[in-house]
């Protein structure tokens, strides 16, 4: 029923299943939710059992697997079957190799490799497996507040590893003014967007301005990129800390308007808006979440609901996200997509070089 790997839908395998989903003559909602779910738990183990790595160097056959991951023999060839059905593994005539997508997003030497994402989604698993309680009482777990420091750390390098590979994407997409210098980025954690920016941006210096238990992780990620100095972490609470006033040229809040209420929000970007410098841009890079929910736009309302349920909050609309900009006097562009970020969106905003005090 599933082709390939993708857990959004089930996909009919000949007209015949066709016919069958399109007429609800197959109860649909049992491979939406118990193939889709082994699907994914498949994945995650290949991932964190090291399968995927076991065969990263040619193609090897199930008992050699099992005997280099210290694994079953008999349930480890159950899960290389599973993998190729889905679409990550191949299979030869008793050998499995890795599929192209296994060598660019799962092992541990692809320099894109999303390893450490799916290597977190164990403990995201564990969360969401509070969603109903979520539902009845409405409080959300806290993500930040609530993770053990192993937990954390796990959540850190998945955050790092999303960002190596989009962190680029971005900078290169964003209207740095000529002459800047100075960058906040709010909530930066690994620092890899500040180190994109200032790559691109020889004249640019970026602060990271990050709660006291990210910093010492992060430091270590943000050490090894060696920027000599130009960006430093620098602790502190978005929520709480005064921004200065004409300070910045550049401010980032990628992946952070999800935790916040819309009160919070507002709140943030009145003290953006003070710390820009004339003619500063306010980046904010998050989800998107759709003006009203659609049937097929699995992105957007799945993770609505696992910020709603894991931060409190949840993904915004770029129009509320204007509509702070604007609250705070900057003048909105129009929102930037990538492709490298299905479901993200960059919503800049400038501060006018000249306010009505000047005329």
């Amino acid at each position: 029923m599933l082709r390939g790997a993708d857990a959004r839908r089930s996909h009919p395998e000949g007209p015949l299943e066709w016919l069958a989903f399109k007429l609800e003559l197959a109860p649909l909602p049992i491979a939406d939710t118990h193939v889709a779910f082994t699907a994914a738990r498949a994945i995650m183990a290949g991932t964190s059992l090291g399968i995927f790595d076991a065969i990263a160097r040619g193609a090897r056959t199930a008992p050699s697997i099992a005997r280099l991951c210290a694994t079953d023999p008999r349930a480890t060839r159950a899960l290389l079957d599973c993998l190729v059905a889905l679409g990550y593994l191949r299979h030869a005539p008793g050998r499995y190799t890795n599929s192209r997508r296994v060598e660019k997003w799962l092992l541990a030497r692809s320099p894109v490799s999303v390893r450490d994402k799916i290597l977190f989604q164990s403990v995201e698993w564990n969360m969401l497996a509070k969603l109903e309680d979520f539902v009845r009482s409405g409080q959300g777990l806290d993500l930040h507040a609530t993770l053990g420091a192993e937990s954390f750390a796990r959540y850190q390098d998945a955050m790092r590893s999303l960002a190596v590979r989009t962190a680029p994407a971005i900078a290169r997409r964003l209207p740095v003014p000529r002459g800047a210098e100075r960058v906040l980025d709010i909530g930066g954690s690994h620092g890899l967007h500040s180190v994109a920016l200032c790559r691109l941006h020889p004249r640019l210096r970026s602060e990271v301005l990050e709660l006291p238990a990210a910093v010492a992780r992060a430091g270590e990620t943000l050490a090894a990129e060696e920027m000599g100095g130009r960006v430093e972490h620098r602790v502190g609470d978005a929520l709480e800390d005064d921004l200065g006033e004409g300070v910045y040229d550049v401010v980032l809040a990628n992946n952070l308007v999800h935790h916040f209420t819309a009160r919070q929000n507002r709140a943030l970007a009145l003290r953006v808006a003070r710390a820009l410098r004339p003619g500063g841009i306010f980046v904010i890079g998050d989800l998107e979440r759709r003006r009203a929910p659609r049937a097929g736009d699995a992105l957007s309302g799945t993770m609505d609901l696992y910020f709603a349920l894991t931060s409190t909050s949840g993904t915004w609309t770029v129009t509320s996200m204007r509509r702070w900009q604007r609250a705070a006097s900057l003048a909105p562009r129009r929102p930037v997509r990538i492709a490298e970020m299905p479901g993200f969106v960059i919503q800049v905003a400038t501060k006018p070089k000249r306010t009505t005090h000047d005329c």
